[in-house]
């Protein structure tokens, strides 16, 4: 019996340009967490000496990780699964299970971009009124508290949520239907810029409210003893790892993208200091304003201080009806939520997306039909009605500090160790690249990073298994917290028992480029 023989008719999707893929790479890990997360953690864990840990745990795990990452879709030219099968035959499951991670990701996070989008327009009128937290759970939300003591969930249609997540998930696929250098490359193109002016401004208008030293003292005054505290180092760690949208697939996918003779390294160093400036930039904004609303209710600022939902929708809102020109504050606080959610959710959903159809072979507009549709589908029954908030709270904890940590760690583990391509990986990215990745950095994805990660996991499934997640009933946890991980885990053996068909990206695509002429690609790259 002989074996089919490569066909190799097309050459995978790319950006136009490798500022393209920086500008899409940056708004994938800009997102939410920069904005409402970073600024709490430095102000709990030591103020201004919290950036000694944070800046060695970008150094020395969230740039080596994301260029393992890098490597892993530039040097074998795929999605997650396909990736991850170029590398070794064996390697497949690793990228469905962060396939999975993703399209839980992607269930959620639209229903936060809704809701910041609808608070864009409330912004106008300040239609939370007096009473912002209860604006938001009772009135807007219509949260019934679901999943605690005994009660039952429900999923009765909330029209002021369900209608702008149904919104949101057509803007989400049509820009995916149209691919990458027509969807993908456009959004980041021009949402990226206008993110940064919005934010720009943001943190301008924030300095110059009464009360922003106050706050900006509160953040950035240094607790030195802090830094002999182990807990303030993991959460350094945890921060830099959750915030680069790294070991999940997204990176990887996106380097698949990007042209064979392309400085990867370069890149990454880009992204890796413009998501941390990035932080930076939005921990300002948040406490000066912190700090105005803290001297005009004559109250610490640790009295107004939040994160998460508490500060997006309670405290900014609050603040927002004290402030001057509170309308121009608002739209651009909410409207960079909004941007920099719809940028992070198209590279999330692209993991799935570009990985069945990898797999499957199918155009991209049946691939985004089936599988975006299939999540939007689920988004708007799960979290459009009165008990999202809880399916929301419980898949965020699980699918972020339980699925993410865990795919990375049995990434980076199987890679070096297992499969020991790390060489391989090595030489894709120094053949281009500007930066050579040598001894230390395979060290730390060797050794650094896996201790991190396993320390991480370990913490976080222990609090888990202890103490239950957030006060809601077993029967919860267990279905959207723990019953979900366990189906992305049968999902990711599923689907990797499943053959690659001929039309496959397999089978289909070419593994370099020399298929097409590097001038071709540019014309290509002119006309769209």
């Amino acid at each position: 019996m002989t074996s089919r023989p490569p066909v190799r008719t097309r050459v995978r999707e790319s950006f136009n340009s490798r500022t393209v893929f920086i500008l899409a790479a940056v708004g994938s890990a800009v997102g939410l967490g920069n904005i409402w997360r970073f600024p709490y953690v430095t102000y709990e864990n030591g103020g201004g000496a919290f950036l000694i840990p944070y800046l060695i745990a970008l150094l020395t795990a969230g740039l080596p990780i994301l260029l393992f990452d890098y490597a892993l879709g530039h040097r074998f030219r795929g999605s997650p699964p396909l990736a991850f099968r170029r590398l070794h035959r064996h390697a497949e499951p690793i990228g469905w299970i962060q396939v999975g991670i993703c399209f839980l990701i992607s269930i959620y996070y639209a229903a936060i971009i809704a809701w910041a989008a609808m608070y864009t327009w409330y912004s106008f009128t300040q239609a939370w009124g007096e009473d912002a937290e209860s604006f938001f759970f009772t009135e807007y939300l219509q949260y019934d508290g679901a999943g605690t003591e005994g009660t039952g969930l429900s999923m009765d249609f909330v029209a002021q949520v369900g209608w702008p997540l149904i919104a949101v998930w057509v803007v989400l696929l049509l820009a995916l239907g149209l691919g990458v250098r027509r969807g993908i490359a456009r959004v980041s193109i021009y949402g990226i810029p206008v993110l940064f002016v919005m934010f720009l401004i943001l943190v301008g208008y924030s300095l110059s409210l009464d009360g922003a030293l106050t706050g900006l003292n509160a953040l950035f005054t240094p607790d030195w003893n802090a830094l002999t505290d182990a807990g303030v180092w993991i959460q350094a760690y945890g921060q830099i790892f959750f915030s680069l949208s790294v070991g999940f697939g997204i990176m990887v996918t996106y380097a698949s993208y990007l042209k064979r003779r392309s400085n990867a390294t370069g890149s990454g160093l880009v992204v890796g200091f413009a998501n941390s400036s990035f932080e930076l930039l939005a921990a300002i904004g948040v406490f000066s304003a912190l700090g105005f609303i803290a001297v005009a209710a004559n109250t610490a600022v640790d009295e107004v201080a939040s994160s998460g939902l508490g500060l997006a929708f309670v405290a900014f809102p609050t603040i927002i009806s004290e402030a001057p020109a509170s309308a121009l504050l608002g739209v651009l606080f909410f409207g960079s939520l909004t941007l920099a959610g719809i940028t992070s959710q198209i590279s999330v959903l692209e993991v799935a997306i570009s990985s069945v159809k990898d797999k499957t072979g199918w155009s991209r507009p049946v691939t985004v039909g089936v599988v975006g549709g299939s999540s939007a589908l689920i988004s708007v029954v799960l979290l459009g009605g009165v008990s999202g908030l809880t399916v929301l709270d419980v898949i965020d904890a699980f699918s972020n500090n339980v699925g993410i940590v865990a795919a990375a760690f049995i990434a980076v583990l199987s890679v070096t160790w297992g499969f020991r391509r790390l060489d391989v990986l090595a030489a894709g990215m120094n053949a281009y690249g500007s930066i050579q990745l040598g001894r230390i950095w395979k060290s730390l994805i060797g050794v650094v990073i896996p201790v991190v990660l396993g320390v991480l996991l370990v913490i976080d499934i222990r609090a888990k298994v202890t103490d239950g997640y957030g006060g809601f009933d077993t029967w919860v946890v267990m279905t959207f917290g723990w019953g979900a991980l366990a189906f992305v885990a049968v999902a990711a053996v599923v689907m990797t028992a499943l053959p690659w068909r001929d039309a496959s990206a397999l089978h289909a695509e070419a593994l370099e480029e020399e298929a097409e002429p590097e001038k071709s690609e540019h014309r290509t790259g002119a006309r769209d």
